[in-house]
């Protein structure tokens, strides 16, 4: 059961299973409740987690849930939590989209294309010194699927790379990084970053872990670039320092309250690149998710193990 849109243009992609595959297509309420006893699997697409969670009582031989997105936290509801019923989400499918806005930022920055820009406009020929990407340090934390993809791309432009993750270990041996720190580690590792990543999912956890502290421990010159969560960072603190230039400025992708209200401080500061919840948003960008759930299909109905299986507790 697919709880999405009739008219979405990527549902093109499901032909390729239809012949081994019964699908009800629909985000009204009543059809998704009369559909969902007979359902084994059901995808969800972004915002629609309500729908999940209205028909999930009635939804008795569910097995499989996928997210057509990589956060879950909307999904994370006790009743599915606590069941025995797998929850995977589209991990890695936007990663390349949102590296390339990473290092976007990065140059932004680098290079003040701000001012470039704005000289421009001007008619006004003032030349300025700009710094080098090579030999910064940007510190990744959250060093999953989208955290690599970005330190891929930073690695090429010669920076030093830092990564910050729940569980270490895995990355030890990476050639990527320089250095891998746990949890209990952030503080250390701030101090010594030009660039702070975050790309973590938003968890209990996570919630707030860049505050007024987080800030005060970082370069005066340092730049905060957000693709996780906008609940990572507590959007006050962020607004003071970037106001009192305490920190260089900051990228943000994602907010606390989205959309941004109209009037909130980050529209009107020079030192903010701000994108919509937009940076993964290429052409296509609807058919990854799509393409990342009919592999996982098709695992599904070969009995094999699904790809980007969620730890309902963590949260990720």
């Amino acid at each position: 059961m697919l709880v999405i849109s009739k008219d979405a243009p990527y549902l093109q992609a499901v032909t390729e299973v239809r012949e081994r595959t019964t699908f009800v297509i629909s985000n009204q309420l009543a059809v998704l409740r009369e559909a969902a006893p007979r359902a084994d699997a059901i995808l969800v697409t972004v915002g629609e987690a309500g729908l999940l969670q209205a028909i999930f009582s009635v939804a008795t031989r569910l097995r499989w849930v996928h997210s057509f997105a990589a956060g879950v936290e909307a999904f994370l509801f006790p009743d599915l939590v606590q069941s025995p019923v797998t929850l995977t989400n589209a991990r890695g499918a936007y990663k390349r989209a949102l590296a390339e806005f990473v290092m976007a930022a990065v140059l932004f920055f680098a290079k003040d294309l701000r001012r470039l820009v704005r000289n421009q406009e001007a008619g006004v020929w003032q030349p300025f010194d700009v710094d080098d990407v090579h030999g910064k340090v940007i510190g990744i934390i959250g060093y999953g699927e989208t955290g690599r993809a970005s330190a891929e791309l930073a690695h090429a432009f010669g920076m030093r790379v830092l990564g910050l993750r729940r569980r270490p270990e895995q990355s030890r041996g990476d050639s990527l990084l320089e250095s891998v720190f746990g949890p209990e580690s952030l503080h250390e590792m701030l101090p010594l970053c030009d660039f702070v990543l975050l790309a973590t999912p938003g968890t209990p956890q996570t919630r707030g872990m860049i505050g007024q502290r987080e800030i005060e421990l970082m370069k005066a010159d340092a730049i905060v670039i957000n693709v996780g969560r906008g609940s990572l960072v507590h959007e006050a603190a962020l607004v003071e320092a970037l106001q009192q230039k305490r920190i260089r400025g900051a990228a943000l992708d994602v907010f606390e309250v989205e959309p941004l209200p109209s009037g909130h401080p980050f529209y009107g500061m020079e030192n903010v690149l701000l994108s919509p919840h937009a940076a993964d948003h290429t052409p296509g960008y609807l058919g990854l998710g799509m393409e990342s759930f009919i592999r996982n299909l098709q695992r599904f109905q070969n009995g094999e193990p699904l790809a980007n299986v969620v730890d309902k507790t963590a949260g990720y």
